[in-house]
């Protein structure tokens, strides 16, 4: 039995960057009582000139006091790439976002590896983790810490490589949870959730809480606490204190809250009934 000896205070909830409009994302959080903001970027509207980076960083400070933290779904943009000018130009884009980030104020960045591609044959697993070493050490100088996040496919769906790569290039951890319940390692029994978790629980910075991502329709919230709850007491044994609740749509993102506070509550009094054995 997994027992409920969590690592430290009860984790921050943050929302997605659903409103353009940052005065009225700040409302909502604090409205519906998000401690932070979980900033996702887009390639189309990144600033391209020192003017519009000034503006943007000027509208990231009007979300204070709440915290933000930084994503870069780019699809098919990859340190990896077997191409050296795409590998190259993925590592430049990069490292735009981290000085961006950086004059922001934010110290939390997280990348992807194999996003929006269909096999690893385009990819080099060595210039995967010399890239991405180089680009945590960018972000270090930065005061920024860059975390990659397992995908429901490729060399970060299996744990075994998932660990590799964070060990090798020294990259810290945005875990989710909804992607590890899906990817064929574990929907498969070879491997767990745990194993996602084990490796590497000093260096998880960030959760993406959600039920499972099903391909055409995005991610699902859990329709009860039975369905994440053994997630939620492994993510909770790692120093993790950001959970993003990963939801679009506003009324299931809601519910998806009220779930996860209803763990918070409980798991001052409960152990859950079905755990896995450390």
């Amino acid at each position: 039995m997994i027992a409920g000896n969590f690592s430290g205070m009860t984790p921050k909830l943050a929302v997605l960057n659903l409103y353009e409009d940052v005065v009225r994302l700040k409302e909502f959080a604090l409205e519906h009582g998000f401690s932070g903001i979980d900033w996702s970027f887009e390639l189309e509207t990144i600033p391209v000139t020192p003017l519009g980076e000034s503006k943007w960083v000027k509208a990231q400070s009007l979300l204070q006091p709440l915290e933000v933290r930084y994503h870069c779904p780019f699809s098919r943009v990859d340190l990896g790439h077997i191409d050296p000018v795409q590998s190259q130009a993925a590592g430049k884009l990069l490292r735009r976002v981290v000085n961006l980030v950086s004059r922001a104020g934010g110290r939390y960045l997280s990348i992807h590896l194999g996003l929006g591609m269909d096999s690893t044959e385009g990819l080099s697993w060595e210039r995967s983790i010399d890239s991405l070493r180089d680009l945590v050490h960018y972000g270090a100088e930065h005061r920024v810490r860059v975390c990659l996040e397992n995908l429901a496919w490729g060399w970060t769906s299996r744990p075994n490589l998932f660990e590799k790569l964070i060990r090798r290039s020294g990259a810290w951890v945005t875990l989710d949870m909804g992607h590890a319940f899906v990817c064929e390692s574990v929907a498969s029994g070879y491997y767990s959730f745990k194993d996602f978790v084990t490796p590497h629980p000093d260096r998880i910075m960030n959760a993406h809480v959600y039920h499972k991502e099903i391909q055409g329709q995005g991610h699902i919230p859990p329709s009860s606490l039975d369905q994440i709850e053994e997630r939620l007491m492994w993510l909770g044994r790692t120093s993790c204190t950001w959970w993003v609740l990963e939801i679009k749509d506003v009324p299931a993102l809601l519910r998806t809250k009220e779930i996860v506070d209803q763990f918070f509550v409980a798991r001052q009094f409960m152990v859950p009934r079905r755990m896995n054995s450390i």
